[in-house]
């Protein structure tokens, strides 16, 4: 039997240099924010490095400098920053995937100063190579700060290389990418620009762009990047003309958010951010948010669902996680704990929000609420202990235009409604209904989308013994005391005139005496319908409207109208018909919109009966 043989795992360049150039990274765009990327690290060891005396201070500003020549056809990246000697550019560029960021901290980074750790960016050895994305070939001339003599460095794009004595007189590195005869959208200068703005704008060196036009001698260039971003601030430092002015800058969004959440996360999760709840203008425009991922100033993605929990994906903003876990494109996150306590952090920063402002700026709370609404419903139905931590937070609009708490509204309801909210779907169309309940001294909440009456449901699986029910499903409460014996044969009048022999006809002493009836449907029963509906389980059309088989039809025994009908009913059938018929079609009306053959019917009679009036 042989001996083990023990080794590592070669790589041939002939075989990895096609798949780095064709599948490195799922957008080719990245390769700049890798090189820029590295640039600034270089400057940030050096920075490093003069602070503890290993290095001479530099003379010159520190600064990335992206050098675009549509003549050479290249786009040059440069930095003074560490540079780099023969040996470490054979360690750190000959050899893919081994990264100088993780060497460079295990020697010059401690527990005590994390001052490398949290500033280098890149810790991914690919980085460098996704310049072959684009190019056909790259340049690299560094000289170190140790005084060691420059190099050159130039390798195609099947992987050779060659190295030489170098040219280079100041510290730092300059790499030089030939792009490819089939990249040529890579020099266009707004194309550039567009991709420094995208992925550079807030990187914590300063970068200059130059678009290789003519410029004027007295004309310098602007940093192309903001190197103290506003989340990099503490929130005391910041005013609120500074975060509306940064929502702007990043969104390109002229509507002011509503409020912003400023989150500095020390130990163990060490994360910083902004989020802004967005002004919702109309219930067709989109809500999907757009949270920015940056990993040290350095942008990696638009939309990080693994973070920020799906019912908070309307939010907008940036989060710096520079101890996120990516993989290698730094694109696509891993599922690991931290990405967990990341996500309910933020969740609880959201909830002390809302909680300080319900408790502190009542008033800026409720000019907010109609716009949150809909998303802080559906958080406390998904989060538990989101609708644990906001449940006594949660307020109701009411038909009056104030605002209540559940809570408040239970409590002023313990006379008149107790452990009962009363609420409208349909304040215009359920007019009639809420005047009835509002004669009688009991609020009414509004509910405008669906989503309410499912939070509805919800809450009441948590607060025991309280319900919520639609205005037309509980019309007793606005009953008297005073009793009547029933009339039978008004009853059968309105069940021949209704042609619903399903229909149940209660006779009641209603609080409003003016209104002759009402229709009423059971809360159950409507709710099981409004989910058909959601579901598309539903008929649609007037025409294909199918009564709930517990529709009620209340008959107000004190309107004067429904007792001169109950006085004809033994003299006058035909009229008798007539004006139960127009009753009937009114308490219809009241309670949802008419069908076109109903509606027609309508209006016949009501001509008919303004011209016998006339007569």
């Amino acid at each position: 039997m042989q001996e083990k043989e023990k080794g590592g795992i070669a790589v041939n360049t002939e075989n990895i240099f096609p798949i780095i150039k064709k599948w490195l990274y799922s957008e080719k765009d990245i390769f700049l924010r890798e090189i820029v990327s590295n640039a600034t690290d270089a400057i940030t060891k050096r920075k490093r490095l003069q602070s503890l005396g290993e290095a001479k201070e530099s003379t010159a500003p520190f600064r990335v400098d992206v050098r675009l020549d549509k003549v050479a056809k290249t786009l040059t990246v440069e930095d003074n920053g560490i540079g780099m000697t023969a040996e470490e550019l054979k360690q750190y560029i000959c050899s893919i995937a081994l990264s100088g960021a993780v060497d460079f901290i295990k020697q010059y980074g401690s527990d005590a100063d994390n001052t490398a750790k949290d500033g280098i960016i890149g810790h991914f050895g690919l980085g460098f190579y996704s310049a072959f994305m684009v190019s056909d070939r790259v340049e690299i001339h560094t000289r170190s700060h140790t005084g060691a003599p420059a190099v050159h460095w130039t390798c195609t794009s099947d992987g050779d290389y060659e190295m030489e004595a170098g040219e280079r007189e100041e510290t730092g590195t300059e790499v030089i990418l030939h792009i490819d005869e089939d990249e040529g959208e890579y020099l266009d200068a707004a194309r550039i620009r567009g991709m420094l703005d995208k992925y550079c704008a807030f990187m914590p060196v300063e970068i200059y762009f130059d678009d290789g036009e003519e410029k004027k001698e007295d004309e310098p260039l602007s940093p192309v990047n903001d190197t103290s971003p506003l989340w990099q601030k503490p929130v005391g430092e910041c005013t609120d003309e500074e975060y509306a002015a940064f929502y702007r800058k990043v969104f390109s969004d002229y509507r002011e958010p509503l409020f912003h959440i400023h989150i500095n996360a020390d130990y163990p999760l060490n994360f910083k951010g902004i989020l802004y709840f967005p002004r919702i203008t109309n219930q067709y425009e989109s809500i999907e948010g757009q949270v920015k991922l940056y990993y040290n100033q350095v942008f990696v993605a638009d939309n990080i669902k693994e973070v920020i929990p799906e019912y908070l994906l309307m939010l907008k903003g940036v989060l710096d996680c520079p101890e996120l876990p990516l993989n290698v494109s730094r694109s696509y996150l891993q599922t690991n704990s931290y990405v967990t306590k990341v996500s309910a952090h933020i969740v609880k920063k959201v909830a002390d929000k809302l909680i300080s402002l319900s408790k502190n700026e009542r008033e800026r709370y409720e000019k907010v609420w109609d716009d949150i609404k809909t998303f802080v419903e559906y958080a406390a139905m998904r989060d538990a202990k989101f609708r644990d931590r906001i449940k006594d937070h949660l307020l109701l609009r009411l038909t009056d235009g104030t605002h209540k708490t559940i809570d408040e509204y239970l409590d002023a309801a313990k006379e008149t409604n107790e452990n009962t909210v009363y609420y409208t779907t349909d304040k215009a169309a359920q007019a009639q209904y809420v005047a009835m309940f509002e004669a009688k001294g009991i609020a009414v909440a509004e509910f405008d989308s669906l989503l309410d009456t499912q939070f509805a449901t919800s809450e009441e699986t948590h607060r025991t013994g309280v319900k919520f029910l639609r205005v037309d499903a509980d019309l007793g409460i606005l009953g008297s005391a005073e009793v009547q014996e029933e009339n039978k044969a008004l009853t059968d009048l309105f069940l021949k005139i209704s042609g619903n022999d399903k229909l149940t006809v209660k006779q009641e002493s209603l609080a409003e005496s003016e209104v002759p009836a009402v229709l009423s449907v059971s809360e159950e029963s409507r709710r099981m319908e409004d989910m058909m509906k959601m579901y598309r389980l539903a008929n649609e059309g007037d025409e294909d409207f199918s009564f709930p088989t517990d529709l009620t039809l209340v008959l107000n025994r004190k309107a004067p109208l429904l007792v001169k009908l109950e006085q004809m009913l033994k003299d006058n059938k035909e009229k008798t018909e007539q004006l139960a018929t127009q009753i009937w079609r009114l308490a219809l009306l009241a309670h949802r919109k008419l069908s076109a053959a109903e509606l027609s019917d309508f209006l016949s009679d009501s001509y008919r009966i303004l011209l016998d009036l006339s007569e």
